[in-house]
């Protein structure tokens, strides 16, 4: 990779870990229901009459939107809600390669080697150390919600990879409209519409801003930007760069909110960071075209076939 795209990854990857840190401040002017579907909403608007129509089947658009959108999201925002910290969360999410291996070897027969096993125990241990620090410092339920959202992720990954969009932007702005509806529904009945209307005639700066960010800049930006490297670049150069996103994860939320980091949560990060690496680690001797595909699934990025000429 060029050194200018190698910038390009790692400024990605700080943009998705300084997500975490305003999803907090998002959490503190939106309830986090409400405050996901809005986001999805802006997402979705003015830019799905920009970027052409549908490329995959519609099936597709629905099962990612419900997985990632309604699922992985609204449980992710809501156990942040209840006391998941923004660095620790960042972390946890990580888990979702394991999750994702799972689930390919159980839905697409994509049987794990040994590497890739030792790696998802490693990053089970990481979870155990993470749950151990945060039982002692601070309340489970937004821990184990955390976790819950990692595990869609991992169902979202699966179906993406069956998708197999050729344009990850056009596939991420279509799946941001499938959430907007059930999260409004969703809001309205746990949340309550008095929260909800509360939240909105209350809307400042600081308010829409946040929402701007985690729609624009972490979605639209973030996905365009990562799919557009994936396009240049093998996905085993691209992918390992977002290891990067619980560091920035955690460093922004010491920084920003004055969040402690104890040595066993340094712990849980080396465990969990290193098990994912060892997770998406590919052998040499697999085909180009399955290496790049494999690659994208455990990561961030949507999925895309490779071309020709990049395989």
């Amino acid at each position: 990779m060029r050194p200018a795209h190698i910038a390009f990854a790692a400024l990605v990857a700080a943009v998705w870990g300084v997500n975490f840190v305003v999803i907090e401040i998002g959490l503190d002017h939106f309830p986090p229901l409400l405050f996901s579907a809005l986001r999805f909403l802006v997402a979705a608007l003015p830019a799905v009459f920009l970027v052409g129509r549908p490329k995959v089947a519609w099936k597709w658009i629905v099962g990612v939107g419900l997985a990632l959108g309604v699922a992985k999201f609204g449980l992710l925002f809501t156990g942040m809600s209840l006391g998941a910290p923004a660095g620790l969360s960042s972390l946890i999410l990580q888990v979702q390669a394991v999750f994702t291996a799972l689930f390919a070897f159980l839905a697409l027969g994509e049987r794990p080697g040994r590497t890739k096993l030792a790696g998802m125990g490693v990053a089970l241990a990481g979870i155990g150390v993470a749950a151990v620090d945060e039982g002692t410092s601070g309340p489970l339920t937004g821990f184990v919600l955390v976790i819950a959202a990692a595990v869609c992720w991992g169902v979202s990954n699966v179906l993406t990879r069956k998708a197999a969009p050729p344009d990850p932007l056009n596939f991420m702005v279509w799946v941001s409209t499938v959430p907007v509806l059930p999260l409004l529904a969703l809001s309205l009945l746990l949340e309550g519409p008095d929260r909800d209307l509360a939240a909105l005639r209350g809307l400042d700066w600081t308010g829409a801003g946040v929402i701007v960010y985690v729609a624009w800049i972490t979605t639209v930006f973030g996905f365009g930007a990562w799919g557009w490297l994936l396009r240049r670049h093998p996905a085993s150069s691209v992918a390992p760069f977002s290891l990067l996103v619980p560091v920035f994860g955690m460093s922004s939320a010491a920084l920003f909110l004055g969040e402690s980091v104890s040595p066993l949560r340094w712990c849980a990060a080396a465990l969990l960071v290193g098990g994912v690496a060892l997770t998406s680690v590919q052998r040499r001797k697999a085909a180009p075209d399955g290496c790049a595909g494999e690659a994208r699934l455990l990561w961030h990025a949507p999925v895309t076939r490779p071309t020709k000429e990049r395989a």
